[in-house]
């Protein structure tokens, strides 16, 4: 091969070899971009990712001031950005908030704002196990979700002290949160106080509109799919978008369709009628006649008359946004289109891993030697079994010399454990010192991770992270690790359960 040819071909190995873990992409399915002829992005939390402390910290801001006028005794409640995380669930039957491994077996639980102890925890769920399709668990899949469940958490205090004005479940109390939020039109509050002050809220992403650029190019038609309503759509997307465009340029030109006002999920699922934005400036609608055109706004409509207008369908499209079950879990299920997860915190969880590698390893190996030691203990305790009710033939050792081993192992034991557990209860603090990472329970994936292998093919932590992998990339799946494979790795062990 050309010389030249060669340290170019080495060069760009070594530009993957480099990429900070943090900007990966990372496959469930393989996909390969290459048979993509389509990709939908969602906005909020996809395209545009907003500071999450500042928003959410406005929308229960909102809900405390809702709840105050009706008279509830909220003054000295605070939003607290740590208290509730994407990925845990809300037990309406008990008034607690859980952290479920992939197993559904519950492994963490708050009751309030208290942290429910392991045998209390135990008492209450040993035989219960977490079914989503249930109506008592409640999915906190999406970071819209933080301020209710912060204000459910510590309105379940009060609720248990008698110090609300009225008797309510606990399932009854979050539909108050929930009616509250949708009586003050929280939302377009927000939104409005967000279009007054974009600076204060948004994180802007220079990368986005080249990644978005480079997929145009290369043949791929581009959607705009979203919830929000047209004038706050455009708001943000000249804020978030046109500054970082060559000069003449505007966000709409990277969009061969753009659709406001979705309602997803029933944008996947129904037969929702669609309506052409055909005055930009006042927002008038008329009734599409006929199909979907290019480079056109439309507010409403359907995944059917989408699919109609790209002429693909299924496996032919990804849809990427951030939401597990408006997004990527209906979008998987009903249409069987590929789909990418947007999960903005699992950068800081990456790095508070890489933060926590040397804890790790010293885990691991402490972990090894208590196992051997643990395996070398149980063997003598059989031998002694065997010898003192003689249904085999005895060893010849003398029992007495067998105990004191067993009593120096056993103290050696001891001592592991103290070494052990406070490495595997300061794991995963970083992240959050009570929930631990996002992805993981214990040393078991988390719940949240589970929904997310079984509805993303692939996922990342923001959309311009596919900037670094061109738009022909082939995502290859790992082979997946079975338990009996060898040399397999030793997982986290942060809320290790040490009875």
């Amino acid at each position: 091969m050309n010389k030249a040819i060669t340290n170019t071909v080495d060069t760009i190995y070594n530009a993957y070899d480099d990429l900070d873990p943090r900007r990966g992409i990372y496959c469930n399915r393989s996909l390969n971009l290459r048979s993509i002829k389509a990709i939908g992005y969602d906005m909020d939390y996809t395209l545009i990712h907003y500071n999450v402390n500042q928003w959410e910290a406005r929308a229960y801001a909102h809900i405390k001031a809702g709840l105050l006028q009706a008279g509830w005794p909220v003054q000295d409640l605070h939003f607290e950005p740590f208290q509730v995380t994407r990925g845990l669930i809300i037990d309406h039957e008990l008034g607690n908030v859980v952290k479920a491994n992939r197993f559904g077996y519950i492994k963490r639980a708050m009751h309030g704002t208290r942290a429910i102890e392991y045998h209390e925890m135990r008492a209450n769920y040993t035989r219960t196990l977490v079914h989503l399709s249930q109506p008592r668990w409640l999915f906190l899949n999406t970071l819209f979700s933080i301020s209710a469940a912060t204000m459910y958490i510590q309105l379940v205090d009060l609720l248990d002290a008698g110090k609300l004005p009225e008797q309510l479940t606990y399932h009854e109390l979050f539909q108050r949160i929930q009616h509250t939020l949708d009586a003050a039109h929280i939302e377009g509050v927000l939104k409005a106080e967000i279009m007054s002050d974009p600076d204060r809220y948004v994180e802007l992403d220079p990368d986005v509109p080249l990644m978005l650029m480079d997929q145009r190019e290369a043949g791929k038609k581009l959607m705009l799919i979203t919830n929000s309503e047209w004038k706050y759509t455009e708001f943000m997307m000249d804020y978030a978008i046109n500054q970082f465009l060559p000069e003449g340029t505007s966000w709409e030109d990277l969009f061969d369709i753009v659709m406001v006002s979705a309602r997803k999920p029933e944008f996947f699922t129904t037969k929702s009628p669609v309506f052409e934005v055909v005055d930009k400036d006042s927002g008038a609608l008329l009734p599409t006649v006929g199909g979907l055109k290019d480079n056109r706004i439309y507010l409403g409509g359907n995944a059917a008359q989408l699919e109609e207008y790209l002429g693909c369908s299924g496996d032919e499209i990804l849809y990427i946004g951030d939401h597990l079950f408006s997004d990527v879990n209906v979008s998987k299920n009903i249409l069987r289109w590929r789909t990418a997860l947007i999960i903005r915190e699992f950068e800081r969880e990456l790095e508070t891993v890489r933060e926590s590698d040397a804890s790790q390893a010293e885990i691991a190996a402490l972990m090894d030697q208590k196992k051997r030691l643990e395996d070398r203990y149980s063997q003598l305790r059989l031998e002694r079994q065997r010898n003192q009710k003689e249904y085999t033939k005895p060893t010849g050792h003398d029992p007495d010399e067998l105990k004191e081993i067993m009593r120096k192992l056993r103290k050696r034991l001891i001592e592991l454990d103290s070494q052990i557990r406070p490495l595997a209860i300061q794991d995963g603090k970083r992240f959050n010192k009570f929930w631990g990472y996002l992805m993981r329970a214990g040393n078991d994936k988390s719940h949240f991770t589970r929904q997310v292998e079984r509805y993303a093919d692939i996922y990342t932590s923001r959309v311009s992270n596919f900037l670094h992998y061109t738009p022909f990339m082939y995502f290859r799946a790992p082979r997946g690790s079975l338990p009996h494979d060898h040399g397999f790795e030793l997982g986290g062990t942060e809320g290790m359960d040490m009875e």
